[in-house]
C-alpha cells in the first residue's frame, strides 16, 4: 500500500465515525474523501466521487438543473474557507434522483500542510425525480404561497442580470405551478420580444422552445385579447386554445394561436410585468399535462410573483442602463493608438462579465515631443462611474506632465502622485508608464511601475519574461517617495504586453498561477500576428470566474522601417 493509499484510508475511516453523510473537498472544491454513509445517501460508490468537482457533480436546483456557481452557497463556503450551513438544498444521486439535504461545511486540515473543507449532510426526505415537487395539481396552501413568494424575492433580487433573473423566474414556477412558462418583454422602443417559451419535461428538466421564441408583432391599443391586455398593463386574464380560435384581431393573436397549438396548453393565465414607471412585459403560465385549470386563487399567487419579479427586473434594467452609460463613457475616453513606423500596436478593453460594474481600467499611448512613444496601462480603484471619471482625470494629467516635461518616467509619475489627491478625485491607483525610444534600429524601453502587475516581454523565439524591475508603490499612498526607473531593449520581433489585473487574478487560483499561465500562453502565441495574438491571449488567459475589467496594450518591434 502506498503512502497516498494509507492517507486515503485514514481519512475515510475518520469520516466513517461521523453520524451523517460526509465528504472532504480540497481548496478547489474537488472531492478527496467520502464516508460509507455518504456513498449510501448519494447512491454512488467512492470511485464515482473521488477526484470530481463536488459542485458540478452534485449541486442541483429543485428542478434538477445545475445551481449557477455564483448562487451556490455550498460552493462559495468551500472557496471562502468559512463555516456555513443551510437547508433545502438538493444533491443529485447516482440514479438521477434528487436528495433534499441540510448541510454544514467547515474548514479543516488533512495534515499540517494541506487544508480542506468538511461537508456534513443528512437527508430532509426521500429522494425524488427532478420537478416531481410540482404543486400544479392542487392549490397552494398559505404556507406554500408565502414560501414561494419569499423564494421569489430572494432569488430575483440577488442578481442584476436581466436574463439570469428571468431564467430564475422560470425555474420558480415550472413545474411547480405550471407545465409551460412564457415571458414576453417590451423593449425601449415598445417592440415586443418573446424571450422564453419553457417547458418541464417528464423528468422535470426545463427545456426551451427556440422555434417559438423571437420577435413579436406590435401590441394593438384596441385589442381586448388576454396577452394584448397584459402587455398594455391592463390586467391579468385567463385563456385557453378556444380564446384564439376566432378571426384574429392582430398579429399577436396569430402568434398566440400558434403557441397554444404547439404546446398543447388547455389552460393559461397571463399577468403583466409592471413596474412603478412602465410595463416591462408579461408572464404566461400554461398547463398541458397538469389537468387542473387555473383559478382566481392561482391568479392572485401569480400576480404576487409578477409584482416581485417586476421590481427585480426594473432594478436590473436601471442598473444595466447605468452600466451602459459608464461603459460607453469609458470606451470613449480610451484613445486612438498613434502610428509608429517601426512598431505595430494594438489594444483591447473588455468590461467585466455578467452584471459586474464597470471599473477604472485604462490604457494610453501617445507620441512625445522628442519623438519617443509613451505607453501606459493603469487601474483606478473602484467599480463605478466615479472610477471611470477618475481614470479620465488621471490619464489627462499624466499626458500633460509627459508632454510638457522631457523627464524619465519615474519623475513624471512622482509629479502625478503628488497631484492626485489635490486635483483628481482618485484615492488609489496603479499604473505602468513606459517610454519607448527608437535609435538606429534599436528599441529601448525605460519605465516605472506604480504597484501594477509587471509588463511581459516575449521574444520572437518564444522566451517570455516579466519586467519586474522599476517597481514602486501604488499612487495615493506615499506621494513624497522617490520612484525607480528600469531599462531594457525590445528586440526585433519581440512583443511587449501591458495589462491590468483582471487578466491574471481569480478567486480559484493564486496570483503566481495567473502570472505563470499568462506567460505560457503568451510564449505559445509569439509568432501570431499582433491582432490575433491579443485576441487569443485574452481568450486563453482571462480566468473564467473573472469579475473585473481587462485592459491590454500590446506592442511589437518590427525593426527598422
Amino acid at each position: 500500500m502506498t503512502g497516498a493509499d494509507a492517507s486515503q484510508d485514514a481519512m475515510t475511516a475518520m469520516l466513517d465515525r461521523l453520524g451523517s453523510g460526509a465528504y472532504l473537498v480540497d481548496e478547489q472544491g474537488v472531492i478527496v474523501a467520502v464516508n460509507r454513509y455518504g456513498e449510501s445517501l448519494l447512491g454512488r460508490h467512492a470511485v464515482e466521487l473521488l477526484g470530481r468537482d463536488a459542485h458540478d457533480l452534485l449541486h442541483r436546483t429543485r428542478s434538477g438543473n445545475l445551481v449557477p456557481r455564483p448562487q451556490c452557497r455550498m460552493r462559495q463556503g468551500v472557496l471562502d474557507g468559512r463555516t456555513d450551513q443551510g437547508e433545502g438544498e438538493w444533491l443529485e444521486r447516482g440514479d438521477g434522483t434528487l436528495l433534499p439535504v441540510s448541510w454544514l461545511a467547515t474548514p479543516c486540515r488533512i495534515d499540517p500542510r494541506t487544508s480542506a473543507t468538511l461537508v456534513l449532510f443528512h437527508s430532509d426526505g426521500p429522494p425524488g425525480r427532478p420537478g416531481r415537487e410540482a404543486l400544479g395539481g392542487v392549490p397552494l396552501s398559505e404556507v406554500e404561497r408565502l414560501t414561494l413568494l419569499a423564494e421569489t424575492t430572494t432569488l430575483l433580487t440577488s442578481t442584476l442580470d436581466i436574463h439570469e433573473a428571468l431564467r430564475r423566474l422560470i425555474d420558480l414556477v415550472v413545474p411547480r405551478l405550471a407545465d409551460w412558462a412564457v415571458i414576453d418583454l417590451i423593449g425601449e422602443r415598445d417592440e415586443v420580444w418573446r424571450f422564453a417559451v419553457a417547458h418541464a419535461d417528464d423528468g422535470g428538466v426545463v427545456r426551451f422552445r427556440d422555434d417559438l421564441q423571437g420577435p413579436m408583432p406590435p401590441v394593438p391599443e384596441e385589442s381586448q385579447m388576454p396577452l394584448s391586455r397584459a402587455l398594455r398593463g391592463v390586467a391579468s386574464s385567463f385563456a385557453g386554445p378556444e380564446t384564439y380560435q376566432g378571426p384574429p384581431d392582430s398579429g399577436v393573436a396569430v402568434e398566440q394561436r400558434r403557441l397554444f397549438e404547439a404546446t398543447g396548453m388547455h389552460s393559461a393565465i397571463m399577468v403583466p410585468l409592471r413596474s412603478l414607471h412602465d410595463v416591462l412585459g408579461a408572464l404566461t403560465l400554461g398547463r398541458a399535462d397538469q389537468p387542473r385549470r387555473f383559478t382566481r386563487s392561482d391568479a392572485r399567487v401569480l400576480e404576487d410573483i409578477a409584482r416581485r419579479a417586476s421590481f427585480a427586473l426594473e432594478n436590473a434594467r436601471l442598473y444595466q442602463r447605468q452600466r451602459k452609460v459608464a461603459e460607453t463613457m469609458q470606451r470613449h475616453l480610451l484613445p486612438k493608438l498613434p502610428y509608429t513606423p517601426s512598431h505595430t500596436m494594438t489594444a483591447r478593453y473588455l468590461p467585466a462579465p455578467d452584471a459586474s460594474q464597470v471599473g477604472g481600467d485604462w490604457y494610453d499611448a501617445f507620441t512625445l515631443t522628442d519623438g519617443a512613444t509613451a505607453l501606459v496601462v493603469g487601474d483606478v480603484v473602484g467599480h463605478d462611474l466615479d472610477a471611470a471619471a477618475g481614470m479620465a482625470q488621471l490619464r489627462n494629467m499624466l499626458r500633460a506632465y509627459a508632454l510638457s516635461q522631457q523627464k524619465p518616467p519615474s519623475k513624471i509619475v512622482e509629479w502625478l502622485d503628488r497631484a492626485v489627491l489635490d486635483v483628481a478625485e482618485v484615492s488609489l491607483a496603479t499604473l505602468v508608464f513606459v517610454r519607448m525610444t527608437q535609435r538606429h534600429g534599436r528599441c529601448e524601453l525605460s519605465w516605472t511601475n506604480a504597484g501594477h502587475p509587471p509588463p511581459l516581454l516575449i521574444t520572437y523565439e518564444g522566451v517570455a519574461r516579466y519586467l519586474t524591475e522599476g517597481h514602486g508603490i501604488l499612487l495615493g499612498v506615499a506621494p513624497d517617495q522617490d520612484r525607480p526607473d528600469a531599462r531594457t531593449e525590445l528586440p526585433v520581433g519581440a512583443t511587449l504586453v501591458l495589462y491590468t489585473d483582471g487578466l491574471i487574478e481569480s478567486r480559484g487560483r493564486s496570483l503566481d498561477e495567473g502570472l505563470a499561465g499568462l506567460r505560457r500562453h503568451a510564449a505559445s502565441l509569439a509568432h501570431r500576428p499582433l491582432e490575433s495574438f491579443s485576441d487569443e491571449l485574452l481568450a486563453r488567459a482571462r480566468p473564467p470566474d473573472n469579475d473585473d475589467d481587462v485592459a491590454l496594450l500590446a506592442i511589437r518591434h518590427a525593426g527598422r522601417p
